[in-house]
């Protein structure tokens, strides 16, 4: 990415909803060129979707938990990795260093559908040792915006 893909990329974090006039402005290009740019990134896989920031507590979803799981050694993780795939709880599953094996990030509406989950989608899944769950209290920090790194010279 040169310096007006990242200028383009960050206005676009900023408000996915600007117009091309206004990213214009932030990328120094007439509109059509602007326009462009944009396809271009998301040609490239840049720009990967287009989505609205919802509120957690009027989307259903303000319980916030965090899953820690461990496999049993020797267990094929496939099952596990599609189940956490397909559950709309589920915003993020990653492949973690330490003593476990994956950290799942949920959003659910309750205690009780927090239990449930971990009991059936997690501890449910084949291979599955051992679970931790950690709820948060307050989210002052909470953004999908990445910070974006300069432009390299070439």
């Amino acid at each position: 990415m040169d310096e007006i893909d990242r200028n383009l990329v960050v206005a676009l974090q900023e408000n996915g909803a600007a117009g091309l006039a206004e990213l214009s402005k932030a990328a120094g290009l007439s509109v059509s060129a602007t326009a462009e740019r944009v396809k271009r990134l998301e040609e490239r896989g840049v720009i990967r979707g287009w989505r609205i920031d919802l509120d957690p507590v009027a989307a259903g979803c303000p319980l916030l938990a965090f899953v820690f799981v461990a496999m049993r050694p020797g267990k094929d993780d496939a099952t596990f990795l599609r189940a956490m795939k397909r559950h709309e709880a589920v915003l993020e599953c990653h492949t973690v260093t330490g003593a476990w094996c994956y950290l799942v990030k949920l959003r659910l509406a309750d205690i009780a559908a927090l239990e449930a989950f971990v009991s059936d989608e997690v501890r449910g899944q084949p291979g599955v040792e051992r679970t931790e769950t950690i709820l948060a209290l307050a989210s002052p920090k909470e953004t999908a915006i990445l910070p974006v790194a300069a432009a390299q010279e070439e």
